[in-house]
């Protein structure tokens, strides 16, 4: 499991975003790679293959919502809010929620090249993307290994040693 990112001191009054529940990722990421799961095998048979895109395209709308707003405002973060948050004791540290929107971006944008190419007739386009997608959902719900979270540190780190 990665360690939660702590949570800069501010620049400027009010400039660090409020931390969040670092469970509240994993149990979307584990919901997520369900879907992507389901996603990869209707994609596969000729008869399921829109079934399969529209239920890509649903997911990169909700990517696109963890990106744009976050990750705790997807419909996956109002499930953990509402169904799993109230029955666990309060989190020992809260987490960035840079690293996770970051993350979001990163599925939007495997899901996104997905449903494209599948909108453009690529017949495997959309089991592959959702297979490469489901690969770090599932890190994550399983092991607490967040992909796209690493890949956000790894350019802050580059940043700074610029």
């Amino acid at each position: 499991m990665t360690n939660p990112v702590p949570i800069p001191a501010p620049a400027t009054a009010g400039a660090t975003p409020a931390g969040i529940d670092p469970r509240g990722p994993r149990v979307a990421a584990g919901i997520t790679a369900v879907l992507l799961a389901v996603v990869v095998l209707l994609g596969v048979g000729q008869s399921t293959r829109t079934a399969a895109l529209v239920l890509l395209v649903v997911l990169a709308l909700t990517f696109a919502v963890g990106a744009w707003r976050g990750a705790q405002h997807t419909w996956q973060g109002w499930v953990f809010r509402t169904f799993v948050r109230p029955r666990l004791a309060a989190p020992d540290e809260l987490e960035d929620p840079r690293p996770p929107r970051f993350a979001q971006l990163v599925g939007l944008v495997v899901t996104g090249v997905g449903v494209v190419l599948g909108l453009l007739g690529v017949g495997l386009a959309v089991p592959v993307a959702a297979g490469l997608a489901f690969v770090a959902a599932a890190l994550n719900a399983v092991v607490g290994l967040c992909l796209g979270c690493e890949l956000y540190l790894l350019g802050r780190r580059l940043r700074a040693a610029a």
